[in-house]
């Protein structure tokens, strides 16, 4: 059979998340991972999917699988930044494709195929979940009601009503995000800060006082590339995690599980992070647990000569019947929201691209809500 979508990496969290929303709207899907009995569930309720093993590393198979698959669009939701591999398997295979974002140094290489891509008549967008992806198109609803930019603000926050550990995304993301050099604009020049030494406190609806910090996303560098001539000066990206996830995350981090460096148990060579990935994945959600988070993006500038100020917002709650994901929804569900608009054609343009540049707001934002997930401008709801 044909298939309407490529999910890969359908067997981690966002996979499973994007997976599911497509499944339950008839669409057919081809779940490739390397883990099939996390998705023996959705085999036996759906007659629209099928399973295939699959390995980032190699393009090759990659661009067999695609190829074979008959689908157009392909939703990259792996762990690890193997997103140039994907999109080159992707490009020989004339499917679009999306991801969730990337390091800034290989955002830069995926923009660098926007000609093969427009050659081959077929988009790639990464960026596509929560931030990057719902920010994104928030500050690109926002923009336009400026003339200049000053600064750009952006950042997540959340918390859980059972103060345990759970994991919130990615955990190799995370433990990068606290760990590596975070670049930000400062007078309109990239500079490099270390997360934990930029901690402040600050408010967020829904969510209230909570640290934040300064983390590497490449928010940083798309909103300057699309919006630079607007006069931006400053981009800074913020994390907030409540106390008991940070605290949990720092001791793993001391403890030596955020290394990639190779030990060695009983004859085998194990990455510390990988073996923390694969025993996490185990990790149950306490009965009861429910998550809350803000997504947001705060703009400065001006209209008209006159000073201005948009505070944009996404707030995502548990949503009933998801509780297992927790506020992950709001990285799987946009992606796969981005992928159906390609395939009915309300995406048009060809090339790469971040979120911002292409993604219409307000049929994005209409869907978002039937999810739950609320946007807000300046503190009045929106979609």
């Amino acid at each position: 059979m044909g298939f309407d979508f490529v999910v890969l990496g359908a067997t981690g969290m966002q996979g499973r998340i994007v997976s599911r929303d497509l499944l339950e709207k008839k669409y057919s899907v081809l779940l490739c991972g390397r883990d099939k009995p996390r998705v023996e569930h959705f085999l036996r309720k759906f007659r629209k999917s099928n399973f295939s093993f699959f390995d980032a590393r190699n393009i090759d198979m990659i661009y067999d699988i695609v190829l074979k698959s008959g689908s157009k669009v392909v939703i990259n939701c792996v762990e690890g930044d193997y997103n140039l591999n994907i999109l080159k398997a992707c490009v020989k295979a004339r499917a679009n494709c999306i991801d969730l974002g990337s390091e800034i140094w290989m955002t830069k290489k995926q923009f660098a195929l926007d000609d093969d891509l427009k050659k081959r008549d077929i988009i790639s967008i990464t960026g596509c979940g929560s931030v990057p992806g719902i920010g994104n198109v928030m500050l690109r609803y926002a923009a336009d009601k400026f003339d200049k930019i000053d600064t750009i603000e952006v950042g997540f926050s959340w918390d859980s009503n059972i103060k345990k550990f759970v994991v919130p995304f990615s955990i190799q993301s995370i433990i990068e995000e606290f760990t590596d050099p975070a670049p930000i604009v400062e007078s309109k020049k990239f500079i490099k800060k270390i997360p934990l030494s930029s901690i402040i406190e600050n408010y967020h609806r829904k969510i209230g006082k909570q640290k934040e910090f300064y983390v590497r996303h490449p928010e940083t560098y798309t909103f300057y590339k699309y919006y630079k001539n607007k006069g931006i000066k400053n981009i800074r990206f913020y994390a907030g995690f409540p106390e008991h996830s940070f605290d949990a995350i720092i001791t793993l981090i001391e403890l030596g599980f955020g290394s990639y460096k190779p030990i060695n148990f009983q004859g085998a060579k194990v990455a510390p992070i990988e073996y923390l990935t694969e025993v996490l994945k185990k990790l149950k959600i306490p009965k009861g647990y429910t998550e809350k988070e803000n997504l947001w993006v705060k703009i400065e500038g001006r209209k008209n000569s006159t000073e201005r100020e948009i505070l944009m917002e996404c707030i995502v709650p548990t949503l009933r019947g998801w509780e297992d994901a927790g506020c992950n929804i709001d990285t799987g569900i946009p992606a796969s929201i981005m992928a159906q608009m390609i395939k009915q054609g309300l995406i048009k343009d060809r090339g790469s691209f971040a979120p911002e540049a292409v993604v219409p707001p307000e049929p994005f934002f209409k869907e978002l809500a039937k999810k739950k997930m609320i946007v807000l401008e300046n503190g009045r709801k929106i979609n």
